[in-house]
């Protein structure tokens, strides 16, 4: 139960966990060192380095841990992972990178508290983690020179908002991926899911604008701090430094992309309002931009999976993988 309980509170629980041993043990580690920073990131190939020409970059979420976490327990080792990805579903040509969250290592201990760094707080920006997705790429295509026939950079959640951003900077990038990220600032989704609750009879409209007027409460005294990272909103994790950085639109990044882009949104996403998605084709149309590619998985939440109704919970998010995949082979 112990074991179970500390699994459940990773964003991705592993249940395979000899295969994730394996995938542990095939990363490599490196590090972007600048006069004021050290970016750490991880590179995951089935062969080596040599044997690869695409380059996917992964922009994991909001989770405040460390990438893999391991625990042992009578005698076995279990490992639990942030990286929603199936690594056999990798191409062989594809050299994997993912960026640790400013101040958390690799790896740590499921069962030994690992407090959140200051530096996390500080650098908790979309800013920041798209200057280090940055960083990362131009470090790697260097070492690397016309190497990579393809660049790509797949975001999910939090993750998203910094590809949309990364794509106005990095010209080396050939493919965006955005999954499950709105186009309207993610202030909006609050409101939203608000009324929704409305509509679906949970709240009268008297409560429901009650609630409202608090989260609109709530935003000015974020925006009036903005570089608070002592104060949290909707989350322990949640700095308002955070929350003033990622209100930005992402919209206004997507539009000046000109490479192929592919979003998705699962319809019961209860993160990221699907309506707020939906602007991003709007806006594409309205602009005509013909570069998008856009998917709404029915009946999938935040992490493309569903509740059915005998409880269990199934996953689908290698379903949205493969279709990124075919996608960027396609294009």
């Amino acid at each position: 139960m112990k074991l179970l309980t500390l699994l459940l509170s990773l964003c991705i629980c592993s249940t395979a966990f000899s295969q994730r041993t394996k995938d542990l043990k095939t990363f490599k580690h490196h590090s972007v060192v600048t006069n004021k920073d050290t970016i750490n990131y991880h590179t995951y190939a089935k062969k080596d380095i040599e044997s690869t020409n695409v380059l996917l970059l992964y922009i994991q979420g909001s989770k405040a841990m460390s990438l893999y976490q391991t625990m042992e327990e009578n005698g076995k080792t279990y490992v639990g992972t942030t990286l929603p990805l199936d690594f056999n579903l990798l191409p062989d040509n594809y050299l994997f990178v993912v960026i640790s969250k400013k101040g958390f290592p690799f790896l740590t201990k499921i069962d030994e508290e690992f407090p959140v760094p200051k530096s996390y707080y500080e650098n908790q920006t979309l800013a920041y983690r798209t200057h280090q997705a940055n960083q990362v790429i131009n470090s790697i295509t260097k070492k690397h020179p016309n190497k990579f026939k393809k660049v790509i950079a797949l975001g999910h959640s939090e993750g998203s908002d910094v590809v949309a951003k990364l794509g106005t900077i990095n010209t080396s990038i050939t493919h965006f991926g955005y999954l499950s990220g709105g186009g309207n600032t993610q202030f909006i989704d609050f409101i939203t899911f608000t009324r929704k609750k409305v509509t679906e009879g949970l709240i009268s409209e008297k409560e429901a604008q009650r609630e409202i007027s608090s989260i609109l409460e709530d935003f000015k005294k974020i925006m009036a701090n903005p570089n608070a990272t002592d104060k949290y909103w909707a989350g322990k994790n949640n700095s308002y430094k955070r929350w003033s950085s990622f209100s930005e639109p992402p919209i206004d990044n997507l539009l000046k992309i000109s490479k192929p882009l592919f979003v998705a949104i699962g319809t019961k996403d209860q993160a990221v309002a699907p309506e707020s998605a939906y602007l991003i084709p709007i806006e594409f149309i309205r602009k005509q931009k013909n570069n998008l590619t856009f998917k709404a998985y029915s009946g999938l939440d935040h992490g493309f999976g569903k509740e059915l109704e005998n409880g269990k919970y199934e996953k689908y998010w290698n379903v949205v993988f493969k279709d990124f995949l075919n996608w960027v082979n396609e294009k």
